[in-house]
């Protein structure tokens, strides 16, 4: 199969999937809302700080206050916030010329699929942590609140492990705006407690290398929603690379998608759900050593910002 056929082929299958990972599992698509808040700043224009900008160079903000402390870096760099105060956005380090790309995993678990877990669905995907780990591939997990109660365990080996660090994805994954694919909508408190309790089930888990990053649920956000969160002293992540794994069958064309897209400063945005993700272990294989090729060097979010 030649390369533009296989990118048509996982453009369509990405479309048709679109709404259902999304309504289950977790952000992923670059178009709809997430496309939008993917191109909006604080303000709601489509302009997000990078790190070329004002708010990227200013000091670091404090970790936030119900974040775990123990054993993170002393200074985590953040964003300074957006206009009027709003939660700042980062979606790529823009105007880099050093090769370097942060391949960020979501570990996606709604709140309401306990009953799904009990009856033998999978929502973790060690192996794709253990061939981030042989591989030595510096990353960072959008973990949701609930996905650290499933597997407390893992959570814990994750966020002790240095070669990983864990941002927030929410405790719920309930959309911070609405429309957003489906998902049931948090109005701005429960979206503020929502952000803590995951913060929360990070610290009951032991996991100890948690940075104050957020992903909003869907990729959705508005400056109500950012206003909501402003209190909670994190830097909203976003991306600018749609890995495509979300019910993706075919590796390859997975790993075609992130070659193709990837930049400079990139944000790709990938998944740690083995049944909503079947693939991404393997593309992961193959991505690595031809961004290595090509002379990428991978780190963590906080490293994109902090640079």
């Amino acid at each position: 199969m030649t390369l533009s056929v296989r990118k048509a082929a996982a453009a369509a299958a990405l479309s048709a999937a679109l709404s259902a990972v999304l309504a289950g599992c977790g952000g992923g698509a670059g178009t709809s809302d997430t496309g939008r808040a993917a191109r909006m700043g604080a303000s709601g224009t489509a302009s997000p700080p990078t790190a070329s900008s004002p708010a990227a160079t200013s000091p670091p903000q404090a970790p936030p206050g119900n974040a775990p402390r123990a054993g993170a870096p002393a200074k985590i760099p953040t964003l300074a916030p957006g206009p009027g105060g709003l939660t700042p956005v980062f979606a790529r380090a823009g105007q880099r010329t050093e090769k370097t790309v942060a391949l960020t995993f979501d570990a996606d678990m709604t709140s309401d699929q306990g009953p799904r877990a009990a009856g033998g669905e999978r929502f973790d995907n060690p192996r794709l942590i253990e061939a981030l780990r042989s591989l030595q591939v510096p990353s960072t997990v959008f973990m949701t609140g609930r996905w650290a109660e499933e597997y407390p365990d893992q959570a814990k080996a994750i966020g002790t492990d240095p070669n990983f660090e864990i941002a927030n994805h929410s405790y719920s994954h309930h959309a911070f705006t609405s429309p957003c694919y489906g998902l049931p909508a948090l109005d701005n408190a429960a979206a503020r407690a929502d952000v803590d309790r995951a913060f929360a089930a990070f610290r009951t888990a032991g996991a100890v290398n948690t940075v104050p990053y957020f992903r909003f649920p869907g990729g959705c956000y508005d400056d109500r929603a950012l206003r909501a969160l402003s209190s909670a002293r994190v830097t909203a992540v976003q991306w600018d690379v749609v890995s495509g794994d979300a019910f993706a069958t075919d590796p390859d064309a997975v790993a075609e998608q992130v070659l193709s897209g990837v930049k400079p400063g990139s944000v790709v945005v990938m998944h740690c759900t083995r049944s909503a993700a079947p693939v991404t272990e393997e593309a992961v294989r193959k991505i690595v050593p031809e961004l290595r090729k090509r002379g990428y060097r991978f780190v963590k979010v906080s490293e994109l910002i902090g640079t």
